[in-house]
């Protein structure tokens, strides 16, 4: 875990510099690469690519086109599979790699499409990161280019169901507090990192699955997430 306040610094953490798997919020770099070389407007096909179960909403819907801009709302909101896999398709998962480079993150990447089945010739995990990288990348995304733009996709997220579940907001609409926020989810796996009225966070676990109960992860993130509203006074 590693929270920061307005300026940077950190207010909280524990073990930040630990790499652990971070599931679906290494799809966040994807955005800023879509946000800063794609445009908003261009087409893209879901047809293109291979179809992808799990999250998402575009897999349910009858259109086989959308825009550029529409897949990433519906990465930032749902993690949507097949988007996050027709946008990687159109800017390449090199220049995503160069992207994390050029961020100076050494402990944050994403590795892979996302795959139905992960066999043993793929890297063994969607993304992976540190919670002190992840928490700057935040505290810093309002200088990147494309960053505003990408905050505010983040904006549209609809998982509040781990830290984000202390500020008690309408999943659907989260008026009352500025909360940005991106979320992984996998067998042994909740990572969620975002903003958080002045604050950047990111709180990641990893453990055994079958070993301690998904609820008592999500009670321990909602803890820490009860932390964070006093903090940022909500």
């Amino acid at each position: 875990m590693c929270v920061r306040d307005r300026g940077g610094q950190v207010v909280y953490e524990h073990q930040p510099d630990l790499v652990l798997s971070t599931a679906s919020v290494g799809k966040l770099l994807l955005l800023i690469e879509v946000a800063r070389s794609l445009p908003p407007d261009l087409p893209c096909d879901r047809r293109d690519v291979p179809p992808v179960a799990d999250s998402g909403l575009w897999q349910h819907l009858r259109t086989d086109v959308l825009p550029a801009h529409d897949l990433a709302v519906l990465v930032a909101s749902v993690s949507d599979n097949l988007a996050t896999n027709v946008l990687l398709r159109h800017v390449g998962l090199d220049r995503v790699t160069a992207l994390t480079a050029e961020l100076g993150l050494t402990a944050t990447a994403l590795h892979d499409m996302v795959r139905d089945v992960r066999a043993a010739e793929h890297p063994p995990r969607l993304s992976s990161g540190s919670a002190a990288e992840l928490s700057l990348l935040l505290h810093r995304l309002p200088a990147v280019d494309g960053g505003d733009r990408v905050l505010d996709w983040m904006g549209t997220s609809a998982d509040l169901s781990m830290v984000a579940s202390a500020f008690a907001l309408d999943p659907l609409s989260h008026a009352g507090v500025t909360l940005r926020n991106k979320t992984g989810t996998d067998d042994g796996v909740r990572a969620d990192v975002g903003v958080a009225g002045a604050c950047t966070y990111a709180v990641l676990a990893n453990w055994e699955p079958g070993a301690v109960p998904v609820g008592e992860v999500l009670a321990t993130m909602r803890e820490l997430g009860d932390g964070m509203r006093a903090l940022v006074g909500k």
